[in-house]
């Protein structure tokens, strides 16, 4: 009871104490629960109509596309520019199939498992699946057969890293074949659907027919606008004003930043020529005299690894042929100098003739199977399929797939190892070898080789004058110098123009990934949103150059100012009271003839041939389609149209000859033509216009 006295004695202090705590709790739990939000809003990389795509899913998919682009290619090392279209196409691709997914949805269109399945390895095969050299055979067309030994090798059971690395590869190749073969068949499914709520009717067949029934031989004569002086007509703020809020929906902009910005290349000084001319003067003497390990000289100096290869008519280098084919063993050219190069070159051996690359194809056994590799093989040599054999066991399953073709490899080749190299191209066709190591055991045979010819082996001595250290550092200083001396944007192009640097302009978005020609230039572009008009940047490395920018305008997503668009407008509004005013002139003049015409005006008569409503351009006066109108619309020869102002003047036309179209009217082949023009457009305007209707927040820039 004391205690409870107690309480109730400091039950005010308690309800404040008690009030805290839970309020420190509360606190807590939503900063605790505050930073998982904030956490996952920091990883989301796209927004679509609040829609949130995860950094994660476009990681891997753009993982998955690099790793598709490198098989379907045979590219390994892939370098900036394509990178920047798989980005681009990655991103495409979300973007696309979310705003497929939601309208399928929609409406109530979806891709079936049965029916996917029958576009996959049914009998109505996507051509998507048709195209891939994955499932053709040595003719070069789709076998079944092997798009489903394909899918069966993806079950088999990975006996060691590198079969299960690959088994992977295989995974993810099919999968993005699987997903992308399942939206085009949605997206199909949606444009088709569409595309039959459009219907032709006669009155469109008929206008189409009208369009192309007539075609015009006319003269005219333009007036130009730049004929009468902007001083002549005034524009009022107030009419450019009006102006811009007509037309204000055709300003709309994205985020973007224009920038200035100043490069240094970075390239060899006259200190790395002369390092290099002594380096190889004093190594010149020991690689024409040494008998010795000419190999280990070379390839522990030279740029140019020396593996014993040898070189023929078509592999030599230009200004290495004359030398290697005309001389002898143990001759010695050089030292040359040649763009930022010094050579020597020695001849090693002469009277080789070999071929300089073998088609290989192999049979790949790991763990249990490897005890088959002598049967499998004389079972070749007895005269069995080797692409059977392989597709059967062969670890591989992208090779297997293929019959168990490699490819074609060249003597020398830094990806293949000797242990396949020397007996590839020591060996007849047809022949069959095994190399064994600690993954299996591969069986190798020899499938063509190229014509024998006569070859020269040359150990070449060699390095390029690069940027050393010390010039790296005096190029970093001086760039680094200029970007400290420019405080904003004023010092910027003063220092440039004092220090006679070329400054370039750019500007950039947000998916912007290469400045202009500068490589690695990602960097810059994200800095440039993260700063101010007029911040100037520190030193950027962008590979081969430094760069310091400085930004000059920060235009953000909505409208572009009026002050932005005052002088597109207002030369706008100049050229139509131009037009009024040479209307009013030719109008007064009440000509008949159009060569009288032209003779007061001071202009030239022109022809225009062949001109219907169906046309692109008038004559040779360019892209006129208020004229063309005008023109489809005359009748009588020989008489004046009234002034028609166009892009480029006024025009008066005078119809020289007309041909009508013989046919008869055929509304149902009219309707064809219409309704395939419509096909070829539609699914671009479709796409065009859900993105233009979707709220896209695009965060790339915060992660790549």
């Amino acid at each position: 009871m004391a205690t409870l006295e107690k309480i109730r004695s400091r039950g005010a202090l308690l309800v404040i104490f008690i009030g805290i705590a839970l309020l420190a709790f509360i606190v807590g739990d939503f900063l605790n629960s505050g930073a998982t939000y904030f956490g996952r809003s920091r990883e989301t990389i796209a927004e679509i109509d609040g829609e949130s795509i995860h950094y994660t899913e476009y990681a891997a998919a753009l993982d998955q596309m690099t790793e598709v682009y490198k098989i379907e290619t045979g590219q390994t090392d892939l370098n900036e520019e394509i990178m920047d279209q798989l980005h681009a196409s990655v991103w495409e691709n979300l973007i696309n199939e979310r705003l497929l997914a939601r309208e399928a949805e929609k409406m109530g269109i979806a891709v079936s498992p049965e029916e996917l399945s029958d576009y996959l390895i049914g009998n109505n095969t996507h051509p998507l699946i048709l195209q891939r050299r994955v499932f053709a055979d040595e003719s070069g067309r789709f076998n079944r057969n092997l798009l489903i030994r394909f899918l069966s090798s993806l079950d088999q059971p990975a006996s060691n890293n590198e079969m299960k690395s690959q088994i992977d590869q295989a995974k993810n190749y099919w999968k993005f074949w699987e997903k992308t073969v399942k939206t085009d068949i949605l997206q199909q499914k949606y444009n088709t659907l569409l595309a039959k709520s459009i219907a032709v009717n006669k009155l469109d067949a008929k206008a189409s027919y009208d369009a192309a029934k007539s075609t015009l031989d006319l003269n005219y004569i333009v007036q130009p606008y730049y004929n009468i002086p902007d001083s002549a007509v005034s524009v009022s703020n107030v009419e450019i004003k009006k102006r811009y809020n007509e037309q204000k929906e055709q300003f709309k902009q994205e985020d973007s930043r224009s920038i200035d910005y100043v490069s240094f290349d970075i390239k060899p000084q006259q200190e790395d020529f002369e390092e290099v001319e002594a380096w190889i003067n004093r190594l010149s003497e020991e690689f024409k005299t040494s008998n010795e390990d000419i190999a280990g000289l070379v390839n522990s100096n030279s740029d140019v690894i020396y593996k014993g290869q040898g070189y023929t008519l078509f592999t030599i280098r230009p200004s290495l042929k004359d030398f290697a084919f005309e001389g002898k063993k143990g001759d010695v050219m050089g030292p040359v100098f040649e763009n930022d190069t010094y050579t020597m070159a020695r001849i090693m051996e002469t009277g080789i003739v070999a071929s300089d690359s073998v088609k290989i194809r192999h049979i790949f056994l790991v763990g249990d199977a490897t005890a088959k590799s002598d049967s499998i093989v004389a079972a070749i040599r007895r005269g069995s399929n080797f692409a059977d054999l392989a597709r059967r066991f062969s670890a591989i399953p992208q090779t297997a797939a293929n019959g168990g073709e490699i490819g074609w490899i060249q003597e020398g080749m830094s990806h293949v190892d000797k242990e396949i190299s020397e007996p590839a191209f020591s060996k007849a066709v047809n022949e069959v070898f095994t190399v064994k190591n600690d993954q299996g055991v591969q069986i190798i045979q020899i499938m063509e080789k190229s014509p024998a010819r006569k070859k020269v082996k040359i150990a070449i001595l060699e390095r390029k004058v690069t940027p050393s250290s010390r010039t790296y550092s005096k190029i970093y200083n001086n760039a680094k110098q200029f970007a400290a001396n420019s405080k904003d944007a004023a010092a910027f192009s003063k220092l440039a123009e004092d220090s006679s640097y070329f400054v370039r302009p750019g500007e950039v978005f947000k998916a912007t990934r290469k400045v202009g020609a500068i490589p690695q230039s990602r960097q810059l572009v994200r800095w440039a949103f993260e700063h101010e008009k007029g911040d100037v940047s520190d030193v950027f490395d962008c590979g081969n150059q430094f760069v310091v920018a400085v930004v000059t305008d920060v235009k953000e997503k909505g409208y572009r100012s009026l002050e932005s668009v005052s002088d597109q407008l207002k030369a706008e509004l100049l050229k139509e009271k131009k037009g009024d005013m040479i209307v009013k002139n030719i109008t007064e003049r009440q000509s008949s003839s159009l060569s009288d015409l032209a003779t007061s005006l001071n202009v030239e008569v022109k022809d225009a041939t062949g001109v219907n409503f169906d046309s692109y351009q008038f004559g040779g006066a360019g892209f006129e389609p208020a004229v063309i109108g005008r023109a489809s619309t005359m009748e009588a020869e020989n008489t004046l149209s009234s002034p028609i102002k166009g892009n480029a003047g006024v025009y008066v036309l005078q119809l020289s000859a007309k041909q009508g179209n013989e046919s008869a009217f055929d509304e149902k082949s009219e309707a064809i033509k219409i309704e395939s023009r419509m096909a070829y457009a539609l699914p671009f305007q479709l796409q065009q216009t859900l993105r233009a209707k979707a709220e896209i927040v695009d965060n790339r820039l915060n992660f790549y």
